[in-house]
């Protein structure tokens, strides 16, 4: 692989123009000075529209903590109930002192977002065409943490052993993770394969905070409230969360986003993508060609993690063997590959845990590969209101489902029975009798089972 000359962060890019970054005493900005990139706790905080998404992130930050104080009233009120188990009191007593401090632990390590920041507009968002996903929350990947810096020794020596099968004797020279979450991957390979640099890049701010703090040295508390905990004194455990060792130099956590990366081309010799290809909602040959304009000539890739594709379009849900044919169309060899079985999230305190089966891969770039358009998150109709919005047929299914639903629940009076309702719906000629009362049930089960459902954290 070359050898690169240039330094941190001189290999920084604008996500939104593709510019060079420059510092300036008040940040990171680009070069026609039109975006400034705010640090948060030091960590540069690379969106394509940074102020639009820090502000997702505060709201979501604040829904967060508005939960965990209802949650805390819940277990505070059911306390108050005389007909408690001895032992029923003492869990339930365990649980609300944690969620109380559990709210003030996150509200401390995520400071550094200023909550009290007034968002900017969505519309800036509209017009680059990003957005967080919708399904991605502060707390998504909670449990990894506890995973990668308290109890998962055997997993993450594991991952780190399967990975260096597939390096073999090659450098890793300038290396970046791209989706590292808490970041343990990252930095066992930063701290056992000596790359000359390591960029660890994810887009949820807990988890590149946290990291920010684990690799300058401090401890971290947070509690750790298990799937299914093997004793009372398991619902809720509070973990000192530490680096193992002293981190070495060159080591750089960064905020954003993986299908926009903040870097410029050829950058990097080597780019990691673990648990992430197949989780993106992007083709990977998109993904792939992004990968390979991100590395110098002869650099490689490494994939670590299982093939689980899950878009829309059947077509790019792709098996391994299309995965590394899809690597030669992106201009690298066709990947070596080893797999293991591994231990998958085994807390010591949960009876709940797993093992998967998975692979790492190892590419090397032999050809330039035609640079990708920027990542869209929206379509035109979306994004300027004016193209005519199309007649999806999820639209068509959605909107006769609204139809029946709305129907349902202006039938419900207190008084009729599900029977009484069926009969109104096959006068509405909607569906048969019969098939009107099971679906009406089916319809019915799922709203009470959500109001049901308490909310974990």
């Amino acid at each position: 692989m070359n050898a690169r000359t240039t330094l941190w962060p001189d290999i920084l890019a604008c996500p939104r123009t593709g510019e060079r970054l420059i510092e300036t005493p008040e940040g990171l900005r680009n070069l026609g000075g039109q975006v400034q990139f705010p640090r948060l706790d030091g960590v540069p905080a690379l969106f394509a529209e940074p102020e639009a998404s820090l502000g997702e992130w505060r709201d979501r930050l604040h829904l967060l903590l508005v939960q965990l104080d209802q949650h805390a009233q819940r277990l505070h009120g059911t306390l108050g109930q005389d007909a408690l188990l001895a032992a029923t009191r003492e869990r339930l007593t365990r649980l609300h002192a944690a969620t109380l401090a559990h709210r003030e632990l996150l509200a401390d390590l995520l400071a550094p977002l200023e909550l009290a920041t007034r968002r900017a507009s969505a519309q800036t968002h509209l017009a680059l065409r990003t957005r967080l996903p919708s399904d991605q929350w502060l707390t998504s990947y909670y449990a990894n943490i506890h995973r990668d810096w308290a109890w998962g020794d055997a997993e993450n020596e594991g991952s780190l052993a399967l990975l260096r099968q597939v390096i073999g004797p090659a450098k890793l020279g300038r290396t970046l993770v791209l989706g590292a979450g808490a970041g343990r991957l990252a930095w066992d390979v930063h701290q056992q394969l000596s790359p000359s640099l390591t960029v660890a890049l994810d887009f949820n701010p807990l988890l590149v905070l946290l990291l920010a703090r684990l690799v300058r040295g401090d401890t971290v508390a947070l509690y750790e409230f298990p799937i299914a905990p093997r004793s009372i004194s398991d619902h809720a455990i509070l973990r000192e969360l530490r680096a193992p060792t002293p981190t070495r130099p060159e080591f750089h956590p960064v905020l954003g986003d993986a299908l926009r990366p903040p870097f410029l081309p050829g950058s990097f010799d080597t780019v990691i993508t673990p648990w992430v290809i197949d989780i993106l909602p992007e083709a990977a040959h998109l993904q792939l060609a992004r990968i390979n304009n991100l590395l110098a000539s002869e650099g490689q890739w490494l994939h670590f993690g299982s093939l689980n594709f899950n878009l829309a379009d059947p077509a790019m849900n792709y098996s391994l063997e299309e995965t590394l044919e899809l690597a030669g169309a992106a201009g690298f060899t066709r990947p070596e590959t080893s797999e293991a079985v591994l231990p998958y999230m085994c807390s010591p305190a949960s009876r709940h845990g797993r093992s998967e089966r998975v692979i790492a891969m190892r590419a090397k770039k032999i050809a330039e590969a035609s640079a990708p358009p920027r990542h869209t998150a929206l379509p035109d109709w979306l994004v300027t209101g004016r193209a005519p919005v199309p007649l999806l047929p999820a639209f068509r299914d959605q909107a006769m489902a609204t139809r029946i639903h709305l129907f349902i629940i202006e039938l419900i009076d207190g008084k009729r029975s599900l029977r009484d309702m069926a009969a109104l719906m096959e006068q509405q000629r909607l569906m048969t009798r019969d098939e009107a009362e099971e679906s009406i049930r089916g319809f019915l089960i799922r709203l009470f089972e959500d109001a049901q459902r308490g909310q974990r954290y």
